[in-house]
């Protein structure tokens, strides 16, 4: 599953909508608070479901892999999407109301790398249930299917892109760089 530019622009027209709604509804401060509240759930929730992932592999159990693969889908849709939603939009929010001009190399660079992020995001979502359900359909390590362990890799590749974007989006946004 690949996200194209076209996609990318399409969660961006959704945010703008959702964001226009909300701000008339809140002030600056509300606004920042969500906003610094859904990065921590954001990058959190990945580090810690990756971290999971990660380590219920190493042990080489499948009723631990089992479990990891269910449970990090379920974060992902609980907790990964939502705060994603809400880091777009009230980022937005937050830029209308600071009246930042959209096209500050920082605010590009930040949104870009957020898209880059998701667009590795969507394929690990999608290789975490295939994952999840080839998993649960054996009942020894050994049947796992060499299928099985591609997908772990292009998991491992994914993360290791998405993870290094969203650190340099966390000091893009606080040191507001004038390149």
């Amino acid at each position: 599953m690949q996200m194209s530019s076209d996609s990318c622009f399409n969660v961006l027209g959704i945010a703008l909508k959702c964001f226009r709604s909300l701000r008339d509804a809140m002030d600056y401060l509300t606004l920042k608070w969500i906003h610094i509240l859904s990065s921590t759930v954001l990058f959190g929730t990945g580090v810690g479901l990756a971290f999971f992932f990660f380590v219920a592999h190493r042990m080489r159990n499948l009723d631990a892999i089992r479990f990891a693969t269910r449970t990090v889908v379920l974060g992902d849709f609980v907790f990964t999407a939502p705060s994603g939603i809400i880091q777009i939009t009230t980022g937005f929010a937050l830029a209308y109301e600071l009246s930042l001009d959209l096209t500050t190399l920082w605010f590009t660079l930040a949104l870009l790398l957020f898209c880059i992020a998701g667009a590795c995001w969507l394929p690990v979502v999608w290789i975490q249930i295939k994952m999840r359900d080839l998993a649960a359909n054996v009942s020894s390590m050994e049947e796992l299917p060499a299928r099985y362990w591609l997908l772990y890799s292009c998991w491992i590749t994914l993360g290791s892109l998405a993870f290094p974007a969203l650190v340099i989006i966390f000091w893009l946004m606080i040191s507001k760089p004038s390149f």
